[in-house]
């Protein structure tokens, strides 16, 4: 199969779809490989480090798309990408479509197979694609947080770490999963007091065997006394997340008097539309605005700002799933891999997700009718 693995052009994303080993596998396997010359280089990869792997760099995108039977990027299509994609490519990538109808138009229209990395299952139901991008988010969450707190980039001025015998800074956290519990982590090595809530008794236990610190409690979202809680906290993070659907909304615009001037809402989930009602993306140039005399950080792309890191982690988990899509036709290969069916999202004209569908209020079409 012909392969193709082009510069993302979305704002600061430094990422790769594929790092130059990872390509070896699939080139050790009679694929062939075309890389769009500089597409590395964000993550420290020289276009002299494919070659000497056997990928054939191209100068050209538009070239790049024509030929390329199966595409594997990082972010989910820009337009001008849409507007060359053909029916029956294959495009391989995180999507987060249920906030963006204007993609998935473009995307159903285009006749591609459109698979998104953040709806692929494992045999236990999680999300192993999303699972190393969601623990960097969470972590890189706490610590953008922290930052955004400093006087200079218009926080309270609270250092989340006690100090001289101070109380500690206080994080409340919206979510218990991977991110969640990857962003209480690092404000617990901070040295901060934490609170999540997570609405689940099974993983509400978990997170408690996790961290048995003093300082860390978990509460399970029912008879909360949000107001008060949130006068108590420097920093909220929204790490909610429905799969391939919208992220539900935790926080109206009213609430965010409820907080003290200058505390910072980080939003996770800002790529699924966000947790909070004020959320509106920013990018790492651009990262903040204030909404209220509240700091929102709300970054769509958290993961590029340590791109290499997260280049080698996304390649690990992706390259599986690109050799079983390379080596047979889609349906043989979906068919063989239920896990990978889940997350094809657009096919032949047809939307095939049901979340997405539920978040947009469209019908959509089980992938065995259309492909």
């Amino acid at each position: 199969m012909r392969i193709g693995v082009p510069k993302e052009i979305k704002a600061q994303e430094y990422r790769v779809g594929l790092h130059p080993l990872a390509l070896a596998a699939l080139i050790q396997q009679g694929h062939r490989v075309l890389v769009e010359s500089g597409a590395g280089l964000g993550s420290g990869y020289s276009d002299e480090e494919y070659q000497g792997v056997g990928a054939t760099l191209v100068s050209s995108v538009a070239e790049l798309y024509r030929q390329a039977e199966l595409i594997v990027k990082v972010k989910e299509p820009q337009a001008e990408e849409v507007a060359q994609l053909w029916p029956g490519q294959i495009v391989f990538c995180f999507l987060h479509l249920a906030p963006n109808r204007s993609l998935t138009d473009g995307l159903i229209a285009s006749g591609a197979h459109c698979i998104a990395y953040e709806t692929i299952t494992d045999d236990e139901g999680r999300l192993p694609l999303l699972k190393p991008m969601s623990e960097i988010a969470g972590r890189l969450a706490t610590q953008a947080g922290a930052h955004c707190l400093e006087k200079a980039q218009g926080g309270s001025g609270v250092l989340l770490g006690s100090v001289a015998g101070l109380d500690p800074g206080h994080v409340l956290i919206f979510g218990g999963g991977v991110v969640g519990s990857s962003a209480a982590d690092v404000a617990l090595g901070m040295g901060a007091k934490v609170t999540l809530i997570e609405p689940f008794s099974p993983r509400q236990n978990s997170l408690r065997a996790q961290f048995t610190h003093r300082r860390f409690t978990v509460l399970g979202g029912k008879n909360l006394d949000l107001r008060g809680l949130l006068a108590e906290v420097d920093m909220v993070i929204g790490a909610a997340l429905v799969p391939g659907a919208a992220a539900p909304k935790l926080l109206s615009a009213e609430a965010l008097n409820w907080l003290a001037p200058g505390s910072v809402l980080v939003d996770v989930a800002v790529d699924q539309g966000g947790c909070f009602a004020t959320t509106r993306p920013t990018t790492h140039l651009a990262p903040t605005y204030a909404e209220s005399g509240i700091v929102h950080y709300c970054v769509a792309n958290i993961p590029s700002a340590v791109a290499r890191t997260a280049t080698q982690a996304l390649s690990l988990s992706t390259l599986p799933f690109v050799l079983a899509l390379a080596a047979q036709p889609l349906k043989q290969a979906l068919s063989a891999a239920p896990n990978l069916a889940h997350g094809l999202s657009v096919a032949n004209g047809h939307l095939c997700c049901a979340a997405v569908a539920g978040a947009q209020q469209r019908d959509f079409r089980r992938w065995e009718s259309v492909l």
